[in-house]
């Protein structure tokens, strides 16, 4: 059971206690991603948590690596569209270390000038491999076209001539701006002492101070049934359709998982049978959903070769058609509904995954959730719950994106009939 409270400066902690563990995971969640910056910022949440790593007041980029090695210990970040997170996991008694090392990095990076043009030059590197793997080049051209004009449309990384354009002064306005322990969350699962942790938590973050509180951002009424194609000269062509999905928090998420497990989320999925074991026309098919704040995304995906495109486009219609007018089976959905509540249990099998869980909750939906409640929500589902939401996301108009050799070539109606 986890618990949560606010320090005076507005820091929301939430821990969960695993006695059974020997390990601890803390991660500080802030409050913004690529979905947060203005036109003007794009790429900045990004750039910023590699300039994290490159040194603060107290310790150098070396020493961060020296002294999580020294203690056996994982240090890593992240960035999504909606927040940005900073992880540790390490022994029990090798926690104040992580907060300390945390902290460090949340309140006193440096913002090296020359760290800054070395770290531009990686993440211009991360940006030119998105052009070496089409399948995510797919997805991401996808979200652009679908989310145009909003926020939501922006790269995670940015673009190359945005991220060229940058300097210290920019990347620490957007710092003060939002990292403020007003808009974040530290989130501590595993192995520990609660007085302890307190203690810890006071003397680590305790003075970190921050200005006022930001506009909050959503994705609310946006969403663009277009098609976009690019050809490049790959053996592949990768096909993405988007419909409108359900919003982070919705209590629909779980009906649309069970719809995605049975339609296109795993091997006895409708998709990935029909279109590789029975027509052999792909090796990679599936669909999934995603969820932000105001909105979602319900994605299906198929790498083929050109000749097989019309085919397995065919074959997504078909298969949308027939769910949709014949229903589903009582079979079908008990498997996948009992595979949803696997997959979510299992996932959650280690103090990194619980810290994830936890922290994320709390910090987009403003609560947590414990396993329990999720199994309950999920055992509620009913058939007619996943046909009405396969109702709701699939009879809309989609939108597609598409990659590869001679895709600028093939016929819009194909993609989004």
């Amino acid at each position: 059971m986890y618990e949560i409270n606010e320090l005076p400066n507005g820091l929301r902690v939430i821990r969960e206690r695993i006695p059974f563990a020997r390990s601890v995971s803390a991660g500080v969640w802030i409050g913004t991603g690529s979905m947060h910056e203005a036109p003007g910022e794009n790429g900045l949440s990004h750039f910023l948590e590699h300039m994290l790593f490159k040194g603060t007041h107290r310790r150098s980029a070396r020493d961060i690596a020296e002294e999580m090695d020294a203690i056996g210990g994982q240090i890593n970040a992240f960035t999504s569209k909606e927040c940005t997170c900073y992880y540790a996991k390490v022994m029990d008694e090798h926690l104040g270390v992580a907060l300390d090392v945390l902290s460090d990095l949340a309140m006193n990076a440096s913002l090296s000038e020359v760290e800054l043009n070395k770290e531009r030059s990686v993440i211009l590197e991360e940006i030119a491999m998105v052009e070496d793997s089409p399948e995510d080049l797919a997805h991401d051209m996808l979200t652009e076209t679908l989310f145009k004009g909003n926020p939501l449309a922006q790269p995670i990384l940015g673009t190359a001539r945005r991220i060229e354009g940058y300097n210290r002064d920019d990347l620490d306005r957007y710092r003060k701006k939002h990292y403020r322990p007003g808009n974040a969350v530290l989130a501590v699962a595993g192995h520990f002492d609660a007085d302890e942790l307190d203690k810890l938590i006071e003397r680590f973050f305790g003075e970190w101070q921050g200005g006022e509180p930001s506009e909050a951002v959503s994705a609310e009424s946006c969403f663009n049934p277009k098609a976009v194609k690019k050809a490049k000269d790959i053996e592949q062509v990768h096909i993405c359709l988007g419909f409108p999905g359900v919003a982070l928090g919705d209590e629909n998420v779980y009906a649309l998982s069970i719809l995605n497990n049975l339609f296109g989320g795993g091997m006895s999925s409708r998709l990935f049978q029909r279109i590789r074991e029975d027509l052999g026309m792909a090796y990679a098919v599936y669909s999934f959903p995603t969820v932000f704040p105001g909105c979602g995304m319900f994605t299906l995906y198929a790498g083929t070769s050109m000749q097989h495109v019309e085919v397995v486009l065919s074959q997504f219609r078909k298969e949308t058609a027939r769910l949709l007018s014949e229903g589903i089976t009582e079979k079908e959905f008990t498997m996948a509904r009992e595979q949803l509540k696997g997959s979510y249990i299992l996932s959650l099998e280690g103090t990194s995954s619980r810290m994830t869980n936890i922290g994320r909750n709390l910090l987009l939906l403003g609560r947590a959730r414990d396993e329990d409640e999720v199994l309950a929500r999920i055992a509620r589902c009913t058939m007619d719950d996943v046909m009405r939401v396969a109702g709701d996301v699939l009879l809309k108009p989609h939108g597609a994106a598409v990659v590869g050799r001679e895709a600028d070539t093939l016929p819009t109606d194909w993609l989004i009939a």
